[in-house]
């Protein structure tokens, strides 16, 4: 066997290196002799001239070099850096059972969830270098730990140790953490200021209002009798007595179960009452809340204690139990409002005598407000009247010159559904204010003639006018006659004088089916542009294919009112993109022709009950949706107002006519 000596630089440090190879021909070991040490050779020696500090930064080329020849002198060989990735690897996945160790993986990942415990959020690690001093090897690792949203960073070390040909760590609690011997982690959270929700000129929305959190404290009753107290404290309460006595039962020995969380203002259960109740407890604090529990729902949204599914979504920001947007806005821009909490890291000793060590500490930093343009009294007085409604309902107000939302109303009847924003419903006669427009563009006019007959036939389907029609207003009338007085006849029989692409057309010129982005889901509509026979025949009467949400009729009747197409406007600091314009928006004399069509419907039509509110003229049109496949068919009950700066729309699902159900709600509204 012939050997060879390798010169080897590292940092500066000049060494020797003796290399073997197997026996083999002259001319074989000349070209080996010219090159390192390769396939085939071993190292048998490495001298230095004097003692040498090597340092390797895991970044580049050159460093994994001299990590080789750390690993031996072999290239090729064991390389620290990948023990050292691993382990920064299993640290950041919170798995370090594959991590190549000197002990067992199973007893460091038990390790590792003691150390841990349920500190929570996300851990990222990186390896900053691998060293070697005095024969021995030591990775630097940087952690970043994001808990609560805010940060904490800092550095361990881990000891890697060559052996079975491999290198492996030598597993410590402190490669976690920078925790001693007997120590876990533990986490204090102090929660944020959240933001408000404000409305027009800044009022005040929703905020930190006083409430009473009423359950059972299982530590002061019976476990035997904590069933039986659950279910009174429920009947108490008005909720479900066995689905409240399950999560009390199924709760902790040290548990207090909430039953309900109620407003310090309002129906709270007296001291009598809770004292009769073994167990039963009330706690006060504050909650973010509207002033009214109907107000702005469900598009204020609620806030309550952060859900499983908050929680993992929320990359570390968010804690179990952290106060959290569940819903609606609040849940939407929880991010803004919910701010920063303050979080203390603690390294907690298994003596209980034994002070904690505060590891790190961060200060709360108070959520940024929301604004929004709804107007408080406008609002309240929308949820006010729908209070009683039964069926699913909404009122929508626009102010037409700006486009600002001043009330979005989604009534209970809707179990907690978003009716007014992103409802989708036939809109009826209402949609006539469009199918209008359409004909103004071909060349009709208020005064032109058109025909309305009882009944008209349409591919063997039978169009008739609502039942009430006034026979006086039968026969060749004016086109305003006809849009007062709500004709399905005349506006079918007129329907090839503009195409169905050009009622679409119509319809998006007043902002019906445009794709505006409000800040929240919501429906501006849609109209189909090709149709034939009896879809065709309906469309425009605002029914087959023809859908639309409260919000998007509101737009219609303000770009009326307004004399152009509105987008309407609901976070007025929130950077929208812009909304793509209609082709043919609705132009100022157009839209002066369609306010004197819907200011007939109030002078001279369904919409009379209407003539003596106070203040500026009043136009209206109604509208009765008929869908599904009953007989006779049910219908959605309409109506659209403007007034002023002012543009309503009002829905009432099944109801019986847009004059008759939805009319009165109008009337309430406008009358506030």
């Amino acid at each position: 066997m012939e050997a060879a000596k390798v010169r080897v630089v590292m940092g500066g440090t000049v060494g020797t290196r003796t290399c073997r190879q197997p026996e083999q021909g002259a001319a074989q070991a000349a070209a080996r002799r010219r090159r390192p040490c390769g396939p085939g050779w071993s190292t048998a020696v490495m001298r230095l001239r004097r003692p040498a500090r090597v340092r390797v930064v895991v970044a580049g080329a050159a460093p994994l070099l001299a990590a080789g020849v750390l690993a031996g002198c072999s290239l090729g060989g064991p390389d620290p850096d990948d023990a050292a990735r691993t382990l920064a690897a299993g640290l950041s996945k919170g798995d370090v059972t594959s991590v190549p160790t000197t002990g067992d993986g199973t007893r460091n990942q038990a390790d590792l969830e003691r150390v841990v415990g349920d500190v929570g959020g996300t851990q990222r690690v990186r390896v900053t270098s691998v060293e070697e001093d005095d024969g021995v090897t030591t990775a630097e690792l940087r952690h970043r730990w994001t808990i609560g949203g805010a940060s904490w960073t800092y550095d361990t070390a881990a000891t890697l140790v060559e052996q079975d040909g491999a290198w492996r760590v030598r597993w410590e609690s402190s490669v976690v953490a920078p925790v001693e011997e007997g120590e876990t982690l533990g986490v204090r959270t102090t929660p944020a200021e959240r933001g408000d929700v404000l409305g027009a000129d800044d009022a005040v929305l929703v905020t930190a209002r006083p409430v009473v959190r009423v359950g059972i404290d299982k530590t002061d009753v019976d476990p035997d009798a904590a069933g039986t107290s659950a279910e009174r404290l429920a009947r108490l309460l008005g909720i479900d007595p066995g689905a409240y006595r399950r999560r009390v039962e199924a709760a902790g020995d040290q548990a207090f179960v909430e039953g309900l969380v109620l407003r310090a203002d309002g129906d709270v259960p007296t001291r009598q009452e809770l004292a009769a109740i073994p167990g039963s407890l009330a706690v006060e604090g504050t909650l973010p809340l509207a002033p009214t529990r109907a107000f702005g729902q469900p598009l204020l949204g609620t806030v309550g204690e952060a859900t499983a599914e908050v929680v993992e979504a929320s990359d570390g920001a968010v804690r179990p139990g952290d106060p959290v947007g569940l819903s609606g806005l609040q849940a939407r821009y929880d991010e803004q409002l919910r701010g920063t909490p303050g979080v203390e890291v603690l390294a907690v000793d298994d003596d209980p005598d034994t002070e904690s060590r505060r590891l790190f500490s961060s200060d709360p930093k108070a959520g940024k407000p929301l604004r929004t343009t709804l107007d408080p009294d406008l609002q309240g007085a929308a949820d006010r009247i729908l209070t009683d409604v039964g069926p699913a309902s909404a009122i929508v107000a626009i102010r037409p010159s700006t486009g600002a939302l001043l009330a979005v109303s989604s009534g209970p009847g809707g179990d907690g559904a978003d009716t007014a924003l992103t409802g989708r419903y036939a809109p009826g006669s209402t949609f006539k204010v469009a199918t209008a427009l359409a004909l103004l563009r071909s060349g009709l006019t208020p005064d032109s003639q058109v025909p309305c007959t009882p009944t008209l036939t349409v591919d063997g389907r039978r169009f008739t006018n609502y039942s009430d029609y006034p026979a006086s207003a039968v026969g060749d009338v004016p086109l305003r006659t006809a849009f007062a007085q709500s004709c399905n006849t005349a506006m079918i029989a007129e329907r090839d004088r503009a195409s169905q692409e050009e009622l679409a057309a119509a319809a998006a010129g007043l902002g019906l089916g445009r794709d505006v982005d409000l800040g929240m889901p919501a429906f501006l509509g849609q109209v189909p542009t090709q149709a034939d026979g009896t879809e065709r025949a309906a469309s425009v009467i605002g029914q087959g294919r023809v859908e639309a949400s409260p919000l998007a009729m509101a737009v219609v009747a303000a770009s009326v009112a307004h004399g152009g197409t509105v987008t309407p406007v609901l976070l007025p600091d929130r950077r929208a993109k812009e909304a793509p314009e209609p082709e043919e928006p609705v132009t100022r004399a157009q839209a002066t022709s369609l306010s004197g069509l819907m200011r007939a419907v109030v002078t001279d039509g369904s919409g009379a009950f209407l003539r003596d509110l106070p203040g500026g003229p009043v136009g209206a049109k109604t509208g009765t949706a008929e869908y599904g496949d009953d007989q006779p068919p049910r219908t959605h009950a309409w109506m659209i107002a403007t007034q002023g700066d002012l543009a309503v729309a009002v829905l009432v699902v099944d109801g019986d006519s847009g004059s008759g159900t939805a009319g009165p709600l109008l009337e309430r509204f406008l009358r506030r």
